[in-house]
């Protein structure tokens, strides 16, 4: 399979055979995803890869902070109308036999007030963080595994952070596992409507 073929036949895939996946196919993505470019080379990435009962806990930390997000104690009372989804990505999450969490190693927390500098830095690095989660998502296409790229663990930030001991930004997760489903592609908007030509 050519690469452009990995993405053409990448899918959000949110039905998973309980079958493990291999040591060797989790650790062959994630040698996908370290390919990424990163600005000066930082490498900001890591990546922490449950499975069995460390998932099964990690994931009722993931639900508490959900809970959390519909009471007085919102971190993001804004976002209130993304909770049915999130909900419904914890369940994927929990089908799914992999979930690798998705840091980013050079900023804290997106809820930490920081310099103008800092900022920037940390939305360079989660650029490179964005390119090595792609790379792992083609990769696993290519494997003939199913990916879910994960945003609404945002919802739970703190817990998950807490559980899991860092300090590191919690970019999102991958839910990774043998496919039990095949959807058609999602449609996409025409070239047309995303370029510009400037040339003068």
């Amino acid at each position: 399979m050519s690469d452009l073929e990995g993405i053409r036949q990448r899918r959000s895939i949110r039905k998973y055979k309980p079958d493990p996946v291999p040591r060797e196919a989790i650790e062959e993505v994630l040698g996908a995803a370290i390919l990424a470019p990163s600005g000066k080379n930082r490498q900001p990435w890591k990546f922490l890869v449950y499975q069995g009962a460390a998932k099964a806990a990690l994931l009722d930390e993931m639900e508490k902070g959900i809970a959390r997000e519909t009471g007085e104690n919102a971190a993001l009372p804004g976002l209130a109308s993304g909770l049915v989804y999130a909900g419904a990505t914890l369940r994927t999450m929990r089908a799914a036999p992999v979930v690798i969490l998705v840091l980013n190693t050079n900023a804290a927390s997106p809820f930490e007030a920081g310099t103008p500098e800092s900022r920037f830095m940390a939305m360079y690095d989660d650029l490179a963080v964005g390119a090595a989660m792609q790379n792992l998502l083609i990769r696993a296409a290519e494997l003939g595994l199913g990916t879910l790229w994960i945003g609404n663990t945002g919802y739970a930030y703190e817990e998950l952070i807490r559980f899991v001991g860092t300090e590191h930004r919690l970019v999102g997760a991958v839910a990774l596992g043998w496919p039990d489903e095949a959807p058609k592609a999602r449609p996409r908007k025409p070239l047309a409507d995303v370029m510009e030509w400037r040339e003068e």
